[in-house]
């Protein structure tokens, strides 16, 4: 189901350039402002999941973690003499 919805361009070169760029890709602009809004969510998903992970990273080094390649050399060496 299509949803309608009003955009105002306050900047007339914005406006003007996707125009443009539709005409010159044969494209809506429609189309090409769906694709960018989509693009934009999805960054935005990434930073939060960015934001969380650099967090986890930091309880983990807080917490004394170590690298799964330091981990694994020190499994395979045996116990500390």
């Amino acid at each position: 189901m299509s949803k309608r919805m009003t955009v105002i361009f306050e900047d007339e070169a914005l406006y003007t350039a996707l125009k443009v760029e539709a005409a010159r890709k044969g494209r809506h602009a429609k189309d090409i402002v769906a694709e960018a809004l989509t693009e934009w969510l999805h960054a935005r998903d990434d930073e939060e999941l960015r934001a969380g992970l650099d967090e986890a990273r930091h309880e983990w080094e807080r917490q004394g973690g170590v690298e799964a390649g330091e981990f694994f050399r020190d499994l395979k060496a045996g116990p500390a003499r």
